[in-house]
């Protein structure tokens, strides 16, 4: 009733960042445990929009890892832009699917990150 419900970060009137019901995200932030309860509702989401598609759905766990982790990332939608990985993926071409990650600008954006999934792609092994 006082604070109200905001479901995307705010200035309060005391300027601070805030969020949900009157949550200050600067001075208090947020505890482990509702951090990682925010990771599996967004790793749902990426779920429910990915088993539409079928080279997502057939894949290993290992390189569906990749995909998620991806689209955590970059969204869905920047996500499905990698049509040339899709493609070799559909494929089952693993090593043209990594060298299609390579090939791109999110892979010089995250560098360690990159490198880490282009290696489970083209291997199928975790890291």
């Amino acid at each position: 009733m006082h604070e109200g419900l905001e479901f995307k970060p705010y200035k309060c009137p005391a300027g601070k960042t805030t969020i949900g019901v009157g949550r200050n995200l600067e001075d208090r932030g947020i505890t482990k445990e509702e951090a990682i309860y925010l990771l599996q509702n967004d790793i749902k989401s990426i779920l429910n929009s990915l088993v539409e598609y079928d080279w997502f759905v057939n894949l290993d766990n290992v390189r569906k890892k990749v995909i998620i982790d991806m689209a955590f990332n970059m969204g869905v939608t920047g996500l499905l832009s990698f049509q040339n990985m899709i493609q070799a993926i559909r494929e089952q071409d693993y090593q043209k699917a990594g060298e299609e990650m390579k090939n791109s600008r999110w892979y010089h954006q995250v560098n360690s990150r990159a490198k880490r999934l282009v290696k489970m792609m083209k291997t199928g092994k975790d890291y």
